[in-house]
């Protein structure tokens, strides 16, 4: 807002001004909002009435400071990866919310690592702590508070896991291929980290359950559409261009059929693909891409529960939960010729 052409923050709307628009007293909304007993459920509703109409947020950092619980959970995620860390945000901030807490984010960029993002949580007393990344074997922060990694695993049994099963994942797309006719089936990787790592063991694992082990082939990549660009060109090098290709994600393999196009190869007539995610982008490729289906939001909904289950000390059945993810079949694979297998 303005006051005589000079910008002023609005006043933060407090406990008093909550209390004289409910007509209670500022004891009374303080209870409401520590959810603590004392108040009915009649005059709760009204409070919590009050404060939404007037917009009321609790002073999270007042609250650390009086010892209570400061119902905010930090997330560390990365910018530099595919749409899908952005899907799991989202569905984190609804499962949050569902559950009375807050989000308080930190990222990871190039030159900011996982030591720095975990430092500027340290304004707040956050309650724990929520990994899209960095894919890491032991975090920096464990034992230290409540921590639940999201997509890969870890050893570790202060540490709570929610992922998708990328060994199974990628018996999918191989058996996939395979069922097609396709024997020279290559794999663009996600780069040095935990999950690439285990999506690149489930790929030759699967190639030699099909006696397809002198057909492994690994092209470097990463998550985003540039890294898949990059691959797509050092493939189109080689002297025999696979038939059947699986890449990291649907990023780097929607950008990856664009360099092909741009080439001369036909997907998929010339070459089919799978990515990985089933992302907005797979179901709206010029051809739609076939893809392995993870489930962002309900990923998401179990990580939140989990770590609100330890905050409260509530007690947990074992400390990793493995989904297993579905095949969606879309136009990018087809039989191949048999000039080409």
């Amino acid at each position: 807002m303005t006051e005589g052409g000079v910008w002023r923050s609005p006043r933060r709307v407090t406990l008093e001004d909550v209390a004289k628009h409910a007509s209670v007293s500022r004891a009374l909304v303080s209870i409401v909002m520590r959810d603590a007993p004392g108040a009915s459920l009649a005059t709760r509703e009204r409070v919590l009435a009050a404060a939404r109409e007037l917009g009321y947020r609790p002073d999270v950092r007042a609250r650390s400071l009086a010892g209570q619980k400061s119902r905010l959970i930090g997330v560390m995620f990365g910018v530099d990866v595919g749409t899908f860390h952005f899907d799991l945000l989202e569905g984190l901030y609804a499962a949050a919310e569902e559950h009375g807490h807050s989000l308080i984010l930190t990222a990871l960029t190039t030159g900011r690592d996982e030591r720095r993002a975990a430092q500027s949580l340290q304004d707040f007393r956050f309650d724990a702590l929520i990994m899209l990344g960095p894919p890491t074997p032991k975090p920096l922060l464990t034992g230290k508070v409540p921590i639940v990694v999201v997509g890969w695993h870890v050893d570790h049994p202060a540490v709570d896991v929610v992922r998708t099963s990328d060994e199974h994942g990628m018996a999918l797309a191989v058996t996939h291929l395979v069922s097609l006719g396709h024997r020279r089936i290559a794999h663009i990787d996600g780069g040095t980290n935990l999950i690439a790592a285990a999506r690149r063991e489930g790929y030759a694992k699967a190639m030699q359950a099909h006696g397809l082990g002198s057909y492994i082939r690994i092209v470097t990549g990463g998550q985003t559409q540039l890294d898949g660009q990059r691959a797509a060109r050092v493939l189109l090098q080689e002297e025999e261009v696979p038939t059947g290709l699986v890449a990291f994600n649907d990023d780097t393999a929607v950008a990856a059929m664009g360099v092909l196009a741009q080439q001369g190869i036909d997907v998929p007539s010339q070459l089919s693909i799978i990515g990985w995610d089933d992302s907005e982008a797979a179901a709206l490729s010029p051809v739609g891409l076939t893809s392995i289906a993870q489930e962002p939001f309900e990923m998401a909904r179990l990580a939140v529960e989990r770590i609100v289950a330890r905050i409260e000390g509530r007690k947990v059945e074992g400390h990793e939960i493995v989904l297993e993810p579905q095949l969606r079949v879309r136009s990018s694979t087809v039989e191949v010729h048999e000039s080409m297998s």
